[in-house]
């Protein structure tokens, strides 16, 4: 049976077998005897984006991870950055330091702060991402040519990444298919990908596509 440890663009937590391409965390939130979730989601306001891969370091998902035979923070996937962008997560400065570095520079661009800290951008992100408690804003499909590429709407459940001008749908699996924008018109559509976030694609910040997504 797989984990639930599986993150969609919502937020959400999922068990499914796909783990994608990048690893993160919100914090300790599950328990190492059963390997399930807490009630709680998060426990941390910092959302991280984690390498799969980093030094050699090997853990066991959800299992015993700290000193002494402690739960470890709680393992999270996601098909790609742009993915765990939507969800409300940020770079790592430890595993992903010069990835995190740009994105909080970007972040003080775009907001006019001349030194901008993580911790800023973490008590922004959490009050804007949908699984934190944020409202996803309504957009119109006549906006989506002004949002940058990188970020996710959604019709209903199903979720779209922009990119090139055209809306990728969104699975576990991979973007299973691409339509021009005008293709969701009169649909009530949301921006899932935070505010800030959405600030931060505008400076230039280049997140990690799933394969799938190229043309």
């Amino acid at each position: 049976m797989p984990l639930q440890n599986r993150v969609d663009p919502f937020g959400a937590i999922h068990a499914v077998p796909e783990r994608g391409l990048f690893m993160g965390n919100r914090g300790i939130i599950h328990d190492p005897e059963t390997k399930t979730l807490l009630k709680k989601r998060w426990a941390l306001q910092a959302w991280i984006i984690c390498a799969c891969k980093f030094r050699n370091v090997r853990r066991e998902p959800m299992g015993r991870n700290r000193p002494g035979g402690k739960a470890g923070w709680t393992e999270l996937f996601f098909l790609d950055e742009v993915t765990a962008l939507a969800a409300g997560h940020r770079p790592c400065f430890f595993c992903r330091r010069e990835e995190a570095s740009d994105f909080v520079r970007r972040f003080g661009e775009a907001f006019g702060i001349a030194e901008p800290r993580a911790p800023m951008l973490d008590r922004r992100l959490h009050t804007e991402r949908p699984a934190s408690g944020g409202r996803p804003p309504v957009v119109s499909v006549q906006e989506l040519c002004g949002l940058p590429d990188g970020a996710i709407v959604a019709d209903g459940n199903t979720a779209y990444a922009l990119r090139a001008g055209k809306a990728l749908e969104w699975s576990f699996a991979g973007y299973v298919a691409r339509m021009a924008f005008n293709g969701l018109a009169g649909r009530p559509l949301r921006l899932l990908t935070p505010a800030t976030t959405v600030s931060v694609l505008r400076q230039g910040y280049a997140p990690v596509w799933h394969p799938s997504a190229d043309p």
